[in-house]
């Protein structure tokens, strides 16, 4: 049995915890991250609570004295030595209490720290590139909700369906100008004339934490990223194409429809950080 954590108490993964009136199962009116545990240790752990703590308070939560990232890091370890976990991704997911729309009854964060076993090799390179193909039902907005990982991930989760019925790993998710935003679990780089580059995030990316880090350390050997705006033919016509999230680290990209790339750059890019950053990447 795999248990959950509900503001503190460790509960088993069949007990319900909220009724039809909550405002996370109403609206999505909520907040979460995802981060990896691994080596005794949350991963960028302070990446990810700066992230979580802006988005907090962009959605007007009020923060009581005792909700600290300290405490949520013991809740979270508490959660993974329940489950016996000795690498694990970790889901905490911050919703407000009940009320209607123009009522909530108050506004105080209620945390769900859900915790999932990972394999040792999660996160080496992909031996095989993966194949991708585009969204285009839905549109990120780009405002200022759009950086952070909010509830409300409609083109995401309708974007992952598209992916299953395509038979593909991942959808490419476009901004409402038609640009490059980001995948559904993923920011995008690719490489072109050995330049890197990324969507920037007032093009409505999500603000990766991976991202971050990664353009700082790709920036430290030397390359030039621009974070700028992609069309499509952009990335369609790049050398390479790689992935970046909390979870996998980087997976490089054989395909996108018809088109197909390389991946030696991403290769000497990995072995770089593996060699250097290895509390890190891994």
């Amino acid at each position: 049995m795999n248990y959950f954590n509900y503001n503190g108490k460790i509960l088993n993964e069949n007990e319900l915890i909220i009724g039809p009136q909550n405002r996370g199962l109403r609206y999505g009116d909520g907040i979460f991250e995802t981060m990896k545990y691994k080596h005794g240790n949350i991963i960028l752990m302070q990446d990810h609570f700066e992230r979580l703590w802006y988005g907090l308070k962009l959605l007007q939560f009020e923060i009581p004295k005792l909700f600290t990232p300290h405490i949520l890091e013991e809740e979270i370890i508490k959660t993974i030595n329940k489950n016996k976990l000795k690498t694990a991704r970790v889901r905490l997911t911050i919703i407000r209490d009940t009320g209607g729309i123009y009522d909530a009854k108050n506004n105080f964060p209620n945390y769900i720290i859900e915790t999932f076993g990972l394999q040792e090799e999660n996160g080496q390179l992909n031996a095989n590139g993966l194949q991708l193909c585009f969204f285009e039902n839905a549109k990120k907005s780009i405002d200022i909700f759009s950086n952070i990982k909010h509830n409300n991930f409609l083109p995401y989760f309708m974007g992952a369906m598209y992916t299953k019925k395509m038979h593909c790993n991942d959808a490419i998710i476009l901004n409402t100008a038609g640009n490059i935003c980001d995948t559904t679990i993923a920011n995008i780089f690719y490489i072109k004339n050995n330049t890197i580059y990324t969507p920037a995030l007032t093009q409505g990316c999500v603000s990766g934490v991976m991202r971050k880090w990664l353009i700082k350390k790709l920036e430290q050997q030397k390359f030039i990223v621009n974070e700028c705006c992609i069309s499509k033919s952009d990335l369609l016509n790049a050398d390479e194409i790689f992935l970046t999230n909390s979870i996998y680290n980087i997976k490089w990209v054989d395909s996108i429809e018809n088109n197909t790339y390389k991946d030696s750059k991403t290769r000497q890019i990995v072995n770089e950080l593996i060699r250097t950053e290895s509390e890190i990447y891994c």
